[in-house]
């Protein structure tokens, strides 16, 4: 099958089910990385998922790109530019849609795998519209509040499960910003599972089985 034109800049892995619409997994990387990062996990992701890569919008030269800028400034310290973030998010939302719709995918089993920036995408998009996911995995990131639609507290999140997990000494992203995550999903009533493992910004074997594991029991 050949990777349609959409919105966002994609690479495919097609699903092995041909009598239904298949479920779909959508994957998010991380600040400076591309659509070929998380696409490595592909080959090892259940079979009856139809797997989409995507690529940030904003290019990072030589070779990566972001879903939003981070700007390191001596007087303030590292912050995100929330405009450009949320612009993403609901390009996200938009690309979900069109994708669907392309590739005839199951827009009620829809899941986002995310890692590092791509998760903070994958939280906003999940927590701000949670009628278009099912399934969040979340890696080496956190929720940022502030790039939430405004109500999300409001929203209904009985369908929607979330797995989550860090690295004990990520020294990119501290244990403690994810740990803020399972409080507020509690809060929320979301379903979810958090996990932490003894590696740094990145993901272990360990955790990849395990996370893997998840998708199989909830796809």
């Amino acid at each position: 099958m050949k990777t349609v034109s959409l919105s966002l800049y994609h690479i495919i892995r097609p699903s092995v089910i041909e009598d239904r619409l298949p479920p779909v997994i959508f994957l998010f990387h991380g600040y400076g990385s591309n659509e070929e990062d998380l696409f490595s996990f592909a080959s090892e992701l259940p079979s009856e998922c139809f797997i989409i890569s995507t690529r940030g919008p904003y290019p990072l030269p030589p070779f990566g790109n972001a879903w939003y800028d981070i700007n390191f400034d001596a007087k303030h310290g590292k912050w995100s530019d929330e405009e450009q973030a949320m612009a993403s998010r609901n390009k996200i939302v938009n690309f979900i849609e069109e994708a669907c719709e392309a590739y005839q995918l199951d827009k009620d089993n829809v899941t986002l795998l995310g890692f590092s920036q791509g998760t903070v995408l994958s939280y906003a998009v999940a927590l701000s519209f949670p009628d278009k996911v099912k399934n969040v995995v979340a890696l080496s990131g956190y929720i940022d509040e502030n790039i939430l639609e405004k109500n999300y507290t409001q929203k209904d999140y009985k369908n929607l499960n979330i797995y989550a997990s860090h690295g004990q000494v990520d020294q990119v992203i501290p244990s403690e910003w994810a740990q803020k995550a399972p409080i507020l999903l509690k809060k929320l009533g979301i379903k979810h599972k958090y996990e932490e493992f003894p590696v740094g910004h990145g993901v272990s074997a360990e955790n990849f089985y395990s996370f893997r594991k998840w998708l199989e029991e909830n796809i």
